[in-house]
């Protein structure tokens, strides 16, 4: 089994000699190894594939030179497994005849490697007859089918499966995929070729073949990748961008096609950790909600039945009827505490209930039930459907539907009020800023990473190194004398600055409104990113906190809206989703 990570890999010449090819998708639970051989700061898909090779069985890894990054790799490989077969293909940048003619040197000096490494030796009919079959299936694939899903194309830099897997759970048909080994290799120089023929020659063209593949962003002719995308702008709801953190190659491919087509365009960027994986699933459900709601916007369909889906099999519960009145639930299952809303046919609030997540989400979601059911003054059996959301949504059993908290946010802000266009959501471990159009749909969105810096977490955390209460910060910061500034947003190290200050005898209302200060800094670079219209509003339970509230407004320049109940509108957003689905 030879691992590889690039589509410019030649996998033909190695499957001809009996060689089983594994693309390498690593999702490492911890990068500690590759921290300490690589550097912390190092692209995060090396490091991963750094951990996935030292624990997998691979006979050899075959890399290529693509980015200095994964030149590092190949150096870290070669010294953990010296009895590998640890190889690094050099791939040249441009596409001409005497490229081609380097590449195939490139690759007939890989391949005997392999036969001094292995004992097998290349067999030139076997090859022949791989690559045959190779480009007949290509000639045959057509275009995808057009039907009523959403169409979405993937470009970028290694996208997981688990997010193509994501997609088509969501019945999203996925037009293209130019990641790094997404599209389907194409070898025209093949297409009905028979017979026995010069080796230079056959390599040669296998080389042009290879090269000659809608390009990485490593190559000089890069612009052909924005061509190929062009050519489904007809056909796209959208385009997801993948990117690895710390890689900053692709991060240009973002702000292109953000400029250059006029297509939601929604950027990914992960670590390759299982930790990761909440953050994702949101993002991309909430981006599919949006190209829903955008694509009946366009094709005049009323409701916005679309945006929820039915996870849990069972069909929707009916309306009231007999004269009874109609209820249904919002439940938002949020880090810190978990939010329950009742909301009659008319759109009114009958009852809420907050309270403290806990350990367990799934136990904290069925108190809070119970609690607010009884405040309404009603039986389980009264609700015609219950919509979930919040990080814990897909783990609350007695929820029909679940929909994103970023949908609910930005349809709760709505509610409470229509003339909100842009939303800032700091909860208990996540920032959101939303922008929202007249109708209170989701424009545009984006998330902080998943670090908790900015967030309820962090304010608990100083609080704590200050023995004040959380609920104490904003009364006390708006006391302050000296601007003190907090220079890191990492809790670890913000709380040595505090400790620091303190230390210093500086006072705590001081400390308290830097603290604010470092908060409003990060919540308005999120804010820039969606763009800052008029009115704003402030949701979750931070926007209690009035001096991070004071703090955010002086960044802004404008008022933040704070309803009576700031942690109860993605609820709020949930209950009208239900009423939407089952008011029928």
């Amino acid at each position: 089994m030879i691992g590889y990570v690039c589509k410019y890999t030649p996998l033909e010449m190695f499957e001809s000699m009996g060689a089983e090819m594994v693309r390498i998708q690593p999702q490492a639970a911890d990068q500690s190894r590759a921290d300490a051989l690589l550097h912390p700061n190092m692209c995060s898909f090396v490091k991963a594939a750094l951990e996935d090779a030292l624990t997998r069985d691979y006979e050899g890894i075959v890399l290529t030179t693509c980015c200095d990054s994964v030149r590092r790799l190949y150096d870290a490989l070669k010294d953990q497994l010296p009895g590998r077969f640890i190889y690094i293909l050099d791939v040249p940048r441009k596409v001409n005849e005497f490229s081609a003619g380097i590449f195939r040197d490139n690759i007939a000096r890989m391949i005997r490697s392999y036969e001094d490494f292995s004992g097998k030796s290349f067999d030139q009919s076997s090859f022949l007859e791989i690559m045959k079959r190779r480009a007949a299936a290509a000639s045959l694939s057509g275009a995808p089918r057009r039907d009523d899903r959403l169409r979405v194309g993937l470009a970028g830099v290694r996208c997981s499966q688990g997010i193509k897997n994501l997609l088509e759970d969501h019945g999203v048909q996925i037009l293209f995929d130019m990641t790094c080994t997404g599209l389907k290799r194409r070898f025209p120089s093949f297409e009905g070729r028979e017979g026995q023929e010069e080796p230079g020659r056959t390599l040669y063209d296998y080389a042009w073949d290879l090269l000659n593949q809608v390009p990485c962003m490593r190559m000089v002719k890069a612009s052909g990748r924005q061509r190929y995308m062009e050519g489904f702008s007809d056909r796209l709801d959208g385009i997801i961008c993948h990117t690895v953190k710390f890689c900053d190659m692709y991060a240009f491919e973002y702000n292109a096609i953000k400029e250059s087509m006029d297509l939601p365009v929604l950027l990914v960027d992960t670590d390759l950790t299982a930790q990761s994986e909440g953050q994702i699933r949101t993002r991309i459900e909430a981006f599919l909600e949006s190209l829903k709601t955008a694509r009946r916007d366009k094709e005049g369909l009323a409701g916005a039945a679309g945006a929820v889906r039915n996870e849990s099999g069972r069909p929707p519960r009916p309306a009231g009827g007999g004269g009874r009145a109609m209820y249904v639930l919002g439940v938002d299952s949020g880090s810190t505490s978990t939010n329950a809303v009742i909301m009659d046919g008319d759109r009114k609030i009958v009852a809420f209930d907050v309270i403290r997540t806990g350990a367990k989400s799934g136990d904290s979601a069925r108190k809070a039930l119970e609690n607010v059911l009884e405040k309404a003054g009603i039986a389980r059996s009264d609700l015609a459907g219950i919509v979930s959301t919040g990080y814990g949504r897909v783990s609350i059993p007695y929820a029909d539907e679940n929909v994103t908290e970023i949908s609910c946010h930005g349809r709760g802000a709505h509610y409470f009020n229509p003339a909100v266009r842009t939303v800032l959501d700091i909860g208990g471990q996540d920032s959101k800023a939303i922008s929202l159009n007249e109708k209170g749909d989701v424009v545009d969105f984006v998330m902080n990473d998943k670090c908790a810096a900015g967030t309820g977490r962090f304010l608990e955390a100083m609080a704590r190194t200050l023995e004040i209460g959380v609920d104490q910060l904003g009364p006390v910061s708006m006391n302050w004398k000296e601007n003190i500034e907090i220079t890191s947003m990492c809790t670890v190290f913000a709380e040595s600055e505090v400790i620091s200050l303190i230390a210093r005898n500086k006072e705590i209302a001081d400390i308290a409104h830097g603290i604010h200060g470092a908060i409003a800094g990060k919540a308005f670079s999120l804010l820039k990113r969606v763009g800052l219209k008029d009115e704003f509003m402030m949701t979750g339970g931070v926007a209690l906190n009035e001096g991070v509230v004071k703090a955010v407004e002086e960044r802004v320049g404008s008022r933040l809206f704070i309803c009576d109940q700031p942690e109860i509108v993605g609820a709020v957003g949930a209950a009208l989703f239900a009423l939407e689905k089952y008011a029928g």
